[in-house]
């Protein structure tokens, strides 16, 4: 076995055992590293789907796969420098970041949703802005727990760390 493979094995293994304590600084990081990803990818969707007057389904629907480009690319990147094959950095993105991603956008679109007429209201109105920095305030508190139970297992953002 080449060393380079003996090694990836090794990172994998270790990132995959469970931490016995996963702090609350280290969610933290990780929530705000996805939120950044995500915050890119849901702001150009939002915006590009109001300015071109598409449904809200057809702007949330955008909203969402540019959150998941966006936050699975903040990662993709440097797994990637870390000298990883393509085909193995996508395993270790798609693991760190699939679960964080998926809570964020479920939690800042229902959001974005139910604050009234937040997706009707338009590029130039605070109502719009001001929900979707909401949204995302409120997406980032509640992902915070699930990625520190996801570290504590040894998994999301865990299996990144694993890895430097």
């Amino acid at each position: 076995m080449g060393t380079h493979q003996h090694e990836h094995q090794h990172q994998h293994h270790a990132a995959a055992t469970p931490s016995r304590r996963a702090s609350w600084s280290q969610a933290a990081t990780a929530t705000l590293h996805c939120l950044i990803g995500c915050a890119i990818g849901e702001v150009l969707g939002l915006v590009i789907g109001t300015a071109l007057g598409l449904s809200t389904v057809a702007t949330i629907a955008l909203a969402v796969g540019l959150a998941f480009v966006f936050g699975y690319a903040f990662t993709l990147v440097p797994v990637l420098r870390a000298g990883l094959a393509l085909k193995a950095a996508l395993a270790v993105t798609l693991a760190a970041d699939t679960v964080s991603i998926t809570v964020m956008e479920v939690v800042d679109n229902s959001v974005m949703l139910v604050v009234p007429g937040a997706m009707e209201a338009g590029l130039s109105s605070t109502l719009f802005w001001g929900a979707l920095a909401f949204s995302l305030a409120v997406a980032f508190v509640v992902t915070v727990p699930v990625n520190r139970w996801l570290i504590a297992r040894g998994r999301g953002h865990a299996v990144v760390h694993g890895l430097h």
